[in-house]
């Protein structure tokens, strides 16, 4: 899999939950009309339609359906990994070295 192959995932799913990419693109911070290309260009690439749209509304077809049904609990799963791991960000880890004199290590260490 691709690195573009994630980001275009998660756009897609950032559309869904959001129901428009209106919303979608304002939290992604991006153009509404840069996320739709790249919902489109994942939909050519997969060969399935993911999103039913119309001028008023946006639904996940029942393929988008399926997919969000994946990664949604994925993608959390992840998020949820990468915020546990900032636990170990303030705690010091691993060895170190002390150089010190003879005198110095009698009396301190």
């Amino acid at each position: 899999m691709r690195r573009e192959d994630l980001g275009d995932l998660m756009a897609f799913l950032k559309v869904a939950e959001e129901g428009s990419f209106t919303k979608a693109a304002a939290r992604l911070g991006t153009s509404q009309s840069s996320l739709s290309l790249i919902v489109r260009r994942l939909e050519e690439r997969l060969g399935v339609r993911l999103l039913t749209r119309t001028t008023r509304s946006l639904a996940p077809t029942i393929a988008g359906e399926q997919l969000l049904s994946t990664l949604g609990p994925a993608f959390g799963t992840i998020d949820a990994q990468l915020s546990a791991l900032s636990e170990f960000r303030d705690k010091p880890a691993g060895s170190f070295r002390i150089t010190a004199g003879q005198h110095a290590i009698d009396t301190i260490l």
